[in-house]
């Protein structure tokens, strides 16, 4: 597997943009997410985590048979029984 290597700034606000043929190559798209991990202290592995907007854009919505405040209200609500 060749590696290959991006370089970017972090920004005042610890901000990353991702260089371009990066995004390309790995297919990376608005609303996906990226989970960082550490393996030691100076080992970083990112993953990407597809997830998309509009991913259920088109599925049609379910008739549970009441309103949505009933559906809830059978789920329950454990706050109304906690002190």
């Amino acid at each position: 597997m060749a590696t290959e290597r991006s370089e970017t700034t972090v920004g005042d606000e610890y901000s990353v943009t991702l260089p371009p043929d990066l995004r390309d190559r790995l297919d990376i798209r608005p609303g996906d997410k990226l989970r960082w991990e550490t393996t030691d202290e100076s080992d970083l592995r990112v993953e990407v985590v597809r997830q998309r907007y509009g991913a259920f854009d088109d599925a049609e919505p379910v008739d549970l048979g009441v309103d949505s405040l009933e559906a809830h209200d059978l789920a329950g609500d454990e706050r109304e029984h906690l002190d």
